[in-house]
């Protein structure tokens, strides 16, 4: 069973740049320019990571097994949301763990945190393109909010 065990200062010092470079990388696949995708990066670790340290209400923990991390949750309240939602801003399986179920298991103890941190709903952003996740989000009850699409000409 996955152990939830909050990142120390030092893990974050690391993992917070390398964060925000993929999201940007993300975003640039799913079709926004690299200025706009790293302005609006930058503006959300301003916000979610001043001094580079979680804001209050930002959890980033790894998910342990048998001792060893074996990837990344990061909880947190959803920019100007309620205080009954959390959201997953980031959930990652490191590459060699994964296909071994770790993901669903990861989601299952995701919603148990926030169940226990007063949480009645459990929200994230998916981009389109990664059809893994999105079918494991499927099988696990979540429902689609909102699709944003685009088209180049």
């Amino acid at each position: 069973m996955l152990e939830l065990v909050y990142k120390q200062p030092d893990e974050l010092a690391h993992w917070v740049p390398a964060m925000f470079a993929g999201y940007v990388e993300e975003r640039i696949g799913a079709g926004e320019s690299r200025e706009s995708a790293w302005a609006a990066a930058s503006a959300q670790q301003e916000q979610l990571f001043p001094a580079g340290m979680p804001a209050e209400g930002q959890h980033v923990m790894n998910l342990v097994l048998d001792g060893g991390a074996v990837g990344v949750l990061w909880m947190g309240r959803p920019l100007g949301g309620d205080e009954e939602t959390w959201y997953v801003f980031y959930v990652e399986i490191d590459e060699v763990h994964r296909g071994l179920g770790l993901g669903r298991e990861a989601m299952v103890a995701a919603e148990g945190w926030a169940s226990s941190h007063g949480g009645s709903r459990i929200a994230l952003n998916v981009f389109g393109s990664n059809t893994v996740a999105r079918a494991l989000y499927d099988s696990l009850g979540y429902r689609v909010l909102a699709t944003g699409m685009y088209k180049d000409l």
